[in-house]
């Protein structure tokens, strides 16, 4: 690996403890490798030089672990963070594994699974804060129905806006500094996902009692399941200045989730979405992508370094273009502000 493909905190890698953690189970096959230590994966991400880690909180405390396994386990891992270096900048909440959530979190038929899910969130958002995370992705990936008499939708996203509203207004009481980011699906694991595309979440949080503290993560695979194109998606969010943070993987058209590294698939998209990034974007560029399950313990790692060579070489491509002579010319820079952290709504270009 060239010097100037080699990864640093500047670059604010991040990656979550479900990508390099994954142990290849599928829907067809059971694990291909064994699970790894989170404070392994702290370790190992910090000597590639990535520069953030994030978690679900069953990623990282097994679901039913008493009170004292959870102060541990959150102070083992705390530990291993700031021995390494990293940061915590984003948590989110599983409302999705566990069997009570089959018929979704915010948005299940069974109001006791809705108050259920609030609470495990809330108690999470507190966590995220003593972590120092910034950033609450939601990602509804149980919000949705397989037949039209499932749920009745207006209620569904009526139920929706309760919840984040309810979310809101805690972190707003308890004075934290977090925001939410939804996170957009079209399908799988349900049938029809809510708000299933970027334009969608941007649409939903209009309608919230706090708009200014919900913003998009929207992820690579998610969008182009769908059939659109990325960066257009990732322009908008810009352009609304609610991308709050980026989900970054490689996907091969319209088909399941594949959750390839950053790069593999439509690698001309992922051309055009770094250059688009690194017009405006401050936030993390976190890794959401799935290690091969034919790799072993050395080739999750590898697959992770290849996540951030490959960005590095596309911004250096990019920045190569936009140095271009005739490109400057023909394409003048976008001359909005940043749409990261604390970035508001761009201005458009004068005529």
């Amino acid at each position: 690996m060239t010097e100037r493909f080699t990864p640093t905190p500047e670059d604010k890698f991040s990656f979550g403890l479900w990508t390099v953690g994954w142990q290849g189970r599928d829907p067809f096959g059971d694990a291909t490798r064994a699970a790894i230590d989170p404070v392994d994966s702290v370790q190992r991400l910090a000597e590639l030089g990535a520069w953030g880690v994030t978690f679900h909180d069953d990623d990282l405390i097994p679901l039913g672990s008493s009170e004292t396994e959870r102060e541990a386990i959150v102070k083992r891992f705390r530990q291993a963070v700031d021995a390494s270096g990293l940061v915590v900048p984003m948590v989110t909440t599983n409302l999705f594994t566990h069997p009570v959530f089959k018929d979704g979190g915010f948005t299940a038929n069974d109001r006791d699974v809705r108050r259920y899910a609030l609470r495990k969130t809330l108690r999470n958002i507190d966590l995220a804060v003593e972590l120092g995370a910034t950033t609450f992705v939601a990602w509804g990936g149980r919000e949705g129905a397989e037949s039209g008499a499932a749920k009745d939708v207006r209620l569904a996203l009526h139920r929706m806006k309760e919840a984040f509203d309810l979310l809101g207004e805690y972190v707003t009481e308890q004075g934290y500094d977090l925001r939410f980011a939804i996170e957009p699906k079209p399908n799988e694991p349900r049938g029809d996902i809510l708000l299933p595309t970027i334009g969608h979440a941007l649409a939903f949080i209009e309608r919230l009692e706090r708009p200014e503290l919900v913003g998009v993560n929207p992820e690579t695979g998610h969008e182009q399941m769908a059939g659109l194109n990325f960066p257009h998606g990732i322009a908008q969010a810009m352009w609304a200045g609610k991308l709050f943070h980026i989900d970054l993987n490689g996907q091969s058209g319209i088909k399941y989730d594949q959750d390839l590294r950053f790069g593999a698939g439509d690698l001309r998209q992922a051309f055009w979405l770094v250059d688009l990034l690194e017009s405006g974007y401050e936030g993390p560029r976190h890794f959401d992508f799935k290690p091969p399950r034919t790799e072993d313990y050395d080739g999750v790692w590898a697959s992770a370094a290849g996540c951030m060579r490959n960005y590095l070489i596309l911004k250096e491509r990019a920045a190569a273009f936009r140095a271009d002579p005739e490109v400057r010319a023909a394409l003048p820079p976008w001359p909005g502000g940043s749409c990261s952290r604390g970035g508001s709504r761009a201005s458009p270009p004068g005529r």
